[in-house]
């Protein structure tokens, strides 16, 4: 890979930069520094921007001269945990979502981002990637930002031109001050090799949250999530757990349903008539950590604090305000809220202390977090804002535990406890209306799978993983038993929150048996995820000082693997299987 020039684009006036020297311009004044590695190739490019007077920055990019053969791969990240992500190859395209569905998706990826190409060897990645010559080698190009407090980070690749770009997300930033304005690293190594490196250049230290067991409200429908059903499954996940798995730490999480309305989350909705506290005492009487979800940056339009407060809902460059997404379980549209508006962070501080404190819960679950960062006021940027949010989270969750959903995965470095890497299983293999609608935050089995599968490196040294649920149930699922068995592998593999809504101290022999397995890996040290054949996956592992491999056939037809020893490896469409190495 070779520099090729860094291009400063500021009042409408563009300035090519070079690096470790002065670069002094009109209206600004650029620091811009190269630590090269060993190689002299790879190595640390840090912007500092010192305005001179009030500037717009338009854009800023580093752009490098990287051919690189038809079959190379290309980590594509997505903009956030529940995006698609995947190692593609650089011929292929990363689709927007089609026209006729972006009104009620647009808001929850990179759709609405100007400047990204699209099309047939044009991809992009948020934050960090991982590229990949030559599919048979162990090593390949990690390119990852240090930096994603001031402004997101992206890293575009031309496959005809052979030009690899990082854009970091500044666009439009009013700035009068002196400004970090990008921070990236670059190496070449093994994928367990450049993370760790990663973590320490950005001086990340994970979390220790430990491997965890679960029982969730969540594929309950609305009308099922009342007191009196919360309370049997909590005795049933209890009783079940202090003899089917009593080594690990359990939780019991109150999904979606509880609240009287989006955005209303002080008291609770008519199904909880003796409020939520009882229950999370419930729940430790037990023995079970209580969990509660909650969506702190959305509100629905009928929401009683944007009918007390409609200044506080998030609105666009003209005034207008912004609907952030479309859930039928929430009555439709829904908005986004103004985290720089005066009294939304005093309420959610209210909101958290009656949650924690009050009430006693140990783990919330965050969902919806990109909202907030949808239109930075002047001065800030997108990555700014999720950061700024994350933090203020942070704050108010204290010791107790976060699991965050739906946030751009750069602001959750280091800060969440557990964070959603995927999208929805869904209980199903592929969500057709979805895929054909090019949605990049679909739900489905295997849209899920690639993301877990794709960010399995950061488990561990970001955060830990926490994918979706599973399911063992076999009654009106559209996935296959084959298939369920195959998720929960490699849920626990990938994972350390292992969580499910089955009613699993009615399980089967065969269920528990199933159930037993997964909790056995649960909490291994992964070593390498390779994939051998398109959607074909082995999993090396340790657990209890002895070498495992999981094979995994996501594909839709049969195959054939050679293994060492002259074994051959038969496995049906999504199918998995846990072999001694």
């Amino acid at each position: 890979m070779q520099f090729r020039e860094a291009i400063l684009q500021v009042n409408g006036k563009i300035y090519e930069l070079k690096p470790n020297r002065a670069n002094t311009f009109e209206e600004i004044y650029v620091d811009f520094q190269f630590e090269p590695d060993v190689s002299g190739l790879l190595g640390r490019y840090v912007i500092f921007l010192h305005p001179k007077q009030d500037v717009t920055i338009e854009k800023l990019e580093l752009r490098f001269h990287l051919p690189l053969p038809a079959g190379a791969r290309f980590l594509a990240n997505g903009f956030q945990s529940c995006s698609e992500t995947r190692q593609v190859q650089v011929t292929d395209a990363i689709p927007g979502i089609k026209n006729f569905a972006r009104k009620r998706h647009e808001w929850e990826g990179d759709t609405r981002i100007s400047g990204i190409p699209r099309g047939k060897g044009r991809l992009h990645s948020w934050t960090y990637t991982y590229i990949k010559k030559d599919t048979a080698l162990d090593h390949g190009l990690f390119a990852g930002s240090l930096n994603e407090h001031t402004g997101f980070t992206l890293f575009l690749y031309d496959q005809a031109s052979g030009s690899f770009t990082v854009r970091k997300d500044l666009d439009g930033l009013a700035l009068q001050h002196s400004f970090p304005a990008l921070d990236v690293w670059m190496a070449d190594g093994t994928e367990q090799k450049v993370y760790d490196d990663w973590c320490k250049a950005a001086e990340i230290t994970a979390t220790n949250a430990p491997a965890s067991l679960g029982w969730t409200s969540k594929n309950l429908l609305p009308q099922q999530v009342t007191a009196a059903a919360m309370q049997e499954n909590m005795e049933g996940f209890a009783q079940w757990r202090s003899t089917a798995a009593p080594q690990w730490p359990a939780f019991f999480l109150i999904e979606d349903g509880w609240q009287s309305n989006l955005g209303d989350w002080l008291t609770a909705g008519s199904s909880f008539p003796n409020g939520m506290g009882a229950l999370a005492a419930g729940a430790k009487n037990k023995g079970l950590s209580p969990g509660l979800w909650l969506a702190p940056f959305l509100a629905a339009p009928q929401a009683e604090i944007l009918r007390r407060n409609p200044e506080w809902v998030l609105k666009d460059k003209n005034g207008q305000a912004i609907k952030a997404g479309w859930n039928p379980r929430w009555g439709g549209w829904y908005y986004a809220l103004n985290f720089y508006q005066e009294g939304v962070k005093e309420y959610l501080s209210g909101v958290f202390h009656r949650m924690l404190d009050q009430w006693g819960f140990e783990l919330l679950k965050l969902d919806g977090l990109y909202a907030v960062s949808l239109a930075p006021p002047p001065g800030k940027t997108r990555g700014g804002v999720m950061w700024e949010a994350m933090m203020f989270l942070r704050q108010l969750v204290g010791h107790k535990q976060m699991l965050a959903c739906g946030v751009p995965l750069g602001a959750a470095l280091g800060v969440a406890d557990y964070c959603r890497v995927s999208s929805d299983v869904s209980n199903q293999w592929v969500n057709p209306v979805s895929g054909f609608l090019q949605h990049r935050e679909r739900s489905g089995a295997l849209a899920s799978l690639r993301s877990l599968i794709s960010r399995w490196p950061m488990q561990g040294r970001m955060f830990q993983h926490a994918p979706d649920l599973f399911t063992l149930s076999p009654g009106g699922k559209h996935l296959s038993l084959t298939q369920q068995q195959t998720v929960l592998l490699f849920h626990a593999l990938l994972g350390k929150m292992l969580y499910t809504s089955d009613v699993v101290w009615q399980y089967s022999e065969l269920q528990q048996a199933e159930l037993d397995e997964a909790l056995w890996v649960l909490g291994s040290r992964v070593g390498e995820v390779k994939e051998l054949q398109p959607e074909v996956w082995r999993v090396l592992f340790d657990r209890e000082g002895q070498s495992w491999a999981a094979f995994g056939n996501l594909s839709l037809k049969p195959v054939t693997l050679g293994l060492p020893g002259g074994t051959v490896l038969e496995l049906d469409p999504g199918e998995s299987i846990v072999l001694k190495w």
